[in-house]
């Protein structure tokens, strides 16, 4: 039988320090009700203190995994980690996680596509395992937005969050695991959400530290529009394809950026608000852990066969569906 990649067991990291919408109105011209009718979003965690970067929340969120699963970090043969904030541009954060868990016979790498970075790790990551080069491979999803976001703008600093999660793949041959993808991508949308300056094409100098031009810059309209219809279109297409239809789906995991987003993706698949995946209100955008953290504040309610459609919009612009059966029952 053909070998799937099944997911056996996800932990998810936030940090301590929360920052709340009342936190932010003295921060920024905003307010608590305007945030929460547009975004839905309540709080946010913030990762506090010096030489704290992404590799923090993976370290914790792949620690946490490897001790709830009994898995020895020797054992484990790749990992990916999908992240816009790393580290430093090298080595990949995906190393430096590996290094602190212990995991000295695995390879690992990082991948960049913004909020849709966790559905192209886990894909990727699948086909590692249907090939049979592997049998333990783990996903990360994982980014420290705060480091990357001016809270002077109104319109950026009320959405990102930091915070991640990872799950462990290996193989079955079980209907069960990562049963399809629909990944995409449009570079036109770089106009549109960004960061302008930090990279070879415009490298920092003070003029671009002076001018802000190293944190997230959104043109929100465009980018909701956008949001609004590629994560629908992209999750209706591959229920379509999977002859799926909103009473075979047990939950909708999406990516969580705007209650709003989240709302028409469930419209667009034909399920009710009980099967959304929704922490939105207290993570805020997490990026590439959105989905991660979904899986993880989600678990004990999955059964195992479950029907899961997980679905992400990002910057640049990238977006896509995986259709995954849950793999296990809780615990």
């Amino acid at each position: 039988m053909k070998k799937r990649a099944v997911i056996t067991g996800v932990h998810g990291w936030v940090p301590e320090y929360v920052l709340d919408n009342k936190e932010l109105e003295t921060m920024v011209d905003t307010n608590d009700e305007w945030i929460t009718s547009r975004t839905g979003i309540k709080e946010r965690r913030i990762l506090k203190g010096e030489n704290q970067g992404t590799s923090v929340i993976g370290t914790e969120a792949v620690k946490g995994l490897l001790a709830k699963t009994n898995t020895n970090p020797e054992d484990i043969d790749l990992i990916i980690c999908a992240t816009v904030t790393p580290d430093m541009l090298f080595p990949a954060t995906a190393n430096i996680v590996a290094h602190n868990v212990g995991a000295t016979k695995s390879y690992s790498f990082d991948i960049s596509a913004a909020c849709s970075g966790f559905l192209y790790a886990l894909t990727i990551a699948s086909q590692f395992i249907e090939t049979g080069a592997h049998k333990k491979v783990i996903v990360i999803g994982a980014d420290k937005m705060s480091s990357i976001v001016n809270y002077e703008d109104r319109t950026t600093c009320i959405i990102f969050g930091d915070g991640g999660g990872a799950v462990l793949l290996e193989p079955t041959e079980e209907p069960l695991g990562v049963m399809d993808s629909l990944l995409h991508t449009d570079g036109s949308g770089a106009d549109f959400l960004h960061m302008r300056a930090g990279g070879s094409r415009k490298p920092a100098t003070l003029e671009t530290v002076k001018n802000r031009e190293h944190y997230v810059f959104q043109e929100g309209s465009t980018v909701f529009k956008f949001a609004v219809t590629k994560m629908a279109d992209v999750s209706a297409q591959i229920m379509a394809r999977n002859h799926l239809e909103g009473a075979d789906i047990a939950w909708l995991v999406p990516h969580q950026a705007n209650k709003r987003i989240i709302d028409a993706t469930a419209n667009r698949m034909g399920i009710g608000p009980e099967k959304v995946m929704l922490n939105i209100e207290k993570y805020g955008n997490t990026t590439a852990g959105t989905l991660p953290l979904c899986l993880w504040d989600y678990e004990s309610r999955l059964k195992k066969g479950d029907n899961l459609i997980l679905a992400a919009f990002g910057g640049g612009f990238t977006w896509g569906a995986v259709y995954l059966k849950w793999g296990y029952d809780p615990n």
